[in-house]
């Protein structure tokens, strides 16, 4: 996740200087976390991939047309992230009339988990995968945290889709136990 966090502000403070390869990217690295957020969140509630993909979308935009905002002093995803999170309140608002007297402050509470523990649970996640083998790593990063598909994630990796799976089989399974106290 830290890597994550360096790669999209660099790619941002490098699209608010004007290289719009840089920024193009930035907007596509996003597309997939954005994408499980909602479909996290959405998911709670009973609700689809359509209105997850709507909300990507509109995400996107704005952040597209908020970019000027951004304090390139600060760390991207929080900035990113709260964005999301008063999308997913509009959304939620226009779509349950039983949310629409609801403040933000309140439906916040609803709608997401806590962002101290949210990001107490990265790091935790982080520290168990790099106990890893790179290979593991890197498959179990982009098939489970970034939701890319095994095709998607042999393409990044330069490995075939049989080697992603093995990769994030064998991963999750030493993850498993790292958490379990085992130290296979």
């Amino acid at each position: 996740m830290i890597n994550r966090e360096i790669e999209l502000r660099a790619l941002l403070t490098e699209g608010l200087l004007g290289r719009s390869a840089d920024y193009r990217r930035f907007l596509e690295c996003l597309g997939p976390h954005l994408r499980a957020y909602y479909r996290n969140k959405l998911s709670r509630s009973g609700r689809g991939d359509t209105e997850a993909e709507d909300l990507v979308q509109e995400t996107l935009m704005a952040v597209h047309t908020r970019r000027h905002t951004y304090d390139v002093s600060q760390p991207v995803t929080p900035w990113v992230y709260a964005i999301a999170r008063y999308k997913l309140i509009d959304h939620l608002r226009r779509t349950r009339p039983g949310m629409a007297d609801i403040p933000v402050e309140d439906a916040g509470e609803l709608v997401t988990a806590d962002d101290h523990a949210a990001t107490e649970s990265s790091l935790d996640v982080e520290r168990l995968l790099a106990r890893l083998p790179a290979k593991a790593r890197l498959a179990i990063r982009s098939m489970k945290v970034e939701g890319l598909s095994a095709a998607e994630a042999a393409e990044r990796a330069g490995m075939s889709e049989t080697a992603v799976k093995v990769s994030v089989h064998r991963g999750l399974k030493a993850l498993a136990s790292f958490v379990g106290g085992r130290t296979e």
